[in-house]
């Protein structure tokens, strides 16, 4: 398989954003700066950073365009909870049209301006039939259903300058960040659900017999991203934290009343964000 970028596409991307950033007088210490990649309806957490330097994707060489409703497409790069922080307003899915390549390049250029951990975010519907809307939910692990089917974004010749070409994937999502977010969740008086993450393709919600399915293969949440990041980022070496909100629970009936949808999906995260929002921002005082 053909790789659309190498490791100059990378840098390039890198040195616009560093020049523009630097010019604000923000540094980017290696290993210092933390990732953020923000979900469906959690565009406004981004709000809460501090003297934040904003660059469309449009602006940034390589980067996709941003299609998905309730993503605003830009780069944010600022201060939150005292710590530097390069947060995505909106990502990149499958279902978009994008390579699995395409979908990650973010991930990469965080790497080449020296994030080291990466927290993300996502939208999700609940599998585990103890889940309600609105609920927060801590990965712990993930089902890779479009990774098997072939669409894995470490195919093709390996980013030997990012890492090996076999990584481990037994401790995906750190335990030390884990700790920290079930630590963070005691503290403020928040219930963080934990569970397995089931990544499929979309952009169609599940049916009835696919929700019955991921349950019995041990999935507690179901969405369309958060996977190719994180699989591209333990590659390069940085830590991964995930939390899903859980915005609507997954329809299981054939002939059920309830219908899912996109709009109970971005409402529902709205209301999510201030929590979501004080355990994000406890998390990073405490890293």
């Amino acid at each position: 398989m053909t790789q659309k970028f190498g490791l100059a596409e990378y840098d390039r991307a890198a040195e616009l954003l560093r020049q523009r950033v630097e010019r604000r007088g923000l540094q980017l210490v290696e290993g210092r700066p933390i990732g953020l990649v923000l979900g469906s309806g959690l565009n406004s957490l981004a709000e809460a950073v501090e003297g934040a330097v904003a660059v469309p994707y449009e602006e940034i060489p390589y980067f996709p365009a941003s299609t998905a409703p309730g993503h605003a497409g830009r780069l944010i790069v600022g201060r939150l909870a005292g710590q530097t922080v390069v947060a995505m307003q909106g990502r990149f899915h499958f279902y978009e049209g994008y390579t699995a390549e395409e979908i990650t390049f973010p991930i990469r250029v965080m790497k080449r301006l020296g994030v080291g951990k990466l927290i993300l975010t996502n939208a999700a519907g609940g599998v585990n039939p103890g889940f309600r809307a609105g609920d927060l939910m801590l990965i712990v692990d993930h089902l890779n259903f479009v990774g098997m089917a072939g669409q894995n974004p470490l195919i093709g010749p390996n980013a030997s300058a990012f890492g090996t070409r076999f990584p481990s994937l037994t401790h995906t999502y750190a335990r030390s960040l884990r700790r920290a977010a079930l630590a963070s969740a005691q503290e403020l008086g928040i219930t963080l659900r934990q569970g397995v993450y089931a990544f499929l393709a979309g952009p169609n919600f599940e049916t009835p017999a696919e929700v019955r399915f991921l349950r019995l293969v041990g999935a507690d949440a179901v969405g369309m991203s958060t996977v190719p990041e994180a699989l591209v980022s333990v590659h390069a070496g940085i830590e991964v934290l995930g939390i899903s909100t859980i915005t609507n629970v997954a329809v299981d009936q054939l002939d059920s009343d309830k219908e899912t949808s996109a709009e109970e999906v971005m409402e529902t995260g709205r209301v999510v964000v201030p929590q979501l929002t004080a355990l994000l921002t406890a998390v990073l005082g405490r890293l």
